[in-house]
């Protein structure tokens, strides 16, 4: 995996909370609970953007749902 060294400051709390988890949870460093907690953010902010996609749905596309195919086709 190519991977980029970044250097970042962070209040001595979430150092502490970063340790913890890595700790706790088997990690096997601080990079990668910080990448399992950005792929988080990520998820979340790909969330927000589908749902608000799916609330820009043309109505019109409802009547595609009366192809004649039902439930138990698929």
């Amino acid at each position: 995996m190519n991977v980029e060294k970044l250097s970042i400051s962070l209040p001595p709390s979430l150092v502490e909370f970063i340790e913890n988890y890595k700790l706790n949870k088997g990690c096997k460093s601080r990079s990668q609970v910080i990448e399992e907690a950005l792929e988080l953010l990520r998820n979340r902010e790909l969330e927000e953007a589908y749902r608000l996609a799916s609330a820009e749905v043309d109505s019109a596309w409802d009547v595609t749902v009366a192809d004649g195919l039902a439930d138990e086709t698929w």
